[in-house]
């Protein structure tokens, strides 16, 4: 088969453009079948045509998901973290309509972890000499810029994290320094600082303790689910029918239906 002959996507069956082919492992795909992955998605050349079909057809269903999910909470500027918290599941997205977008949506209890990563990227300023050259000031000076990363590992069979950027790019703080800390949450915030870009700076860094704060909390509320689930219930006497009972999934009773917790 030859450099340029036509290929055909394995899944819609469409011609595909001369640059718009998505190479797999064994076969070919389309940019419009490829844009239906999860975004967090990043193995499709190493993936067989029999992987990408079950994916796709989780994707698929995960529409139902997105059909389903309530808002009820959201944390982030750009790309946000979302929470339906009477579910217990959550969705990353920048996207304002989730129906379109189809996010992929996850449980509590999939969650694994969180981390910020801070990256930090300096600019040497100049000034003109006589001769109109750009040379360093002495001592040289620097522009500062910082750029927030958020990754919340997962247990999912098609992603293991959800790495975005925060700040949606990087935040000046001009000649400041900020020592951004990589891999971790601490940064050293050197008093009480104001100026161009570092209220911004602050907002992030505070929204991504958020965040981790709210993945350790979510993490929490699965884990003593978990453990309520796990353990048996201990039988009591019905004050309704007065029968020995074990309380349903609803705290009721096993013979007559009747409240047994407030």
């Amino acid at each position: 088969m030859g450099l340029f002959d036509k290929k055909y996507c394995d899944f819609c069956g469409n011609k595909i453009g001369l640059l718009g082919n998505k190479k797999l492992e064994d076969g070919n795909m389309c940019k419009d079948c490829a844009s239906q992955l999860s975004p967090w998605f990043s193995e499709r050349r190493h993936s067989t045509k029999e992987e990408i079909s079950a994916q796709l057809a989780y994707r698929e269903e995960n529409k139902k998901l997105v059909a389903a999910f309530h808002t009820t909470r959201s944390i982030g500027k750009h790309t946000k973290l979302l929470l339906d918290e009477d579910q217990r599941r959550f969705a990353v997205t920048s996207a304002s309509n989730l129906e379109s977008a189809n996010p992929d949506i996850l449980r509590y209890d999939q969650v694994t972890g969180c981390d910020l990563d801070i990256d930090e990227s300096r600019h040497e300023l100049k000034q003109t000499d006589k001769d109109g050259k750009q040379v360093s000031y002495n001592p040289p000076r620097y522009e500062y810029s910082y750029n927030f990363y958020v990754t919340i590992h997962v247990n999912h069979p098609y992603f293991d994290d959800i790495r975005y950027s925060l700040s949606n790019g990087y935040v000046k703080t001009g000649e400041r320094a900020m020592g951004g800390a990589p891999g971790g949450w601490r940064v050293n915030r050197p008093g009480a600082l104001s100026g161009p870009g570092l209220s911004h700076y602050y907002e992030y860094l505070n929204t991504g303790n958020e965040i981790k704060d709210t993945v350790d909390r979510m993490r929490l509320a699965a884990r003593e689910e978990a453990i309520a689930q796990s353990t048996p219930q201990a039988a009591v006497v019905c004050p309704f029918c007065g029968a020995t009972t074990l309380p349903d999934a609803n705290g009721c009773c096993e013979y007559c239906g009747s409240a047994l917790r407030n």
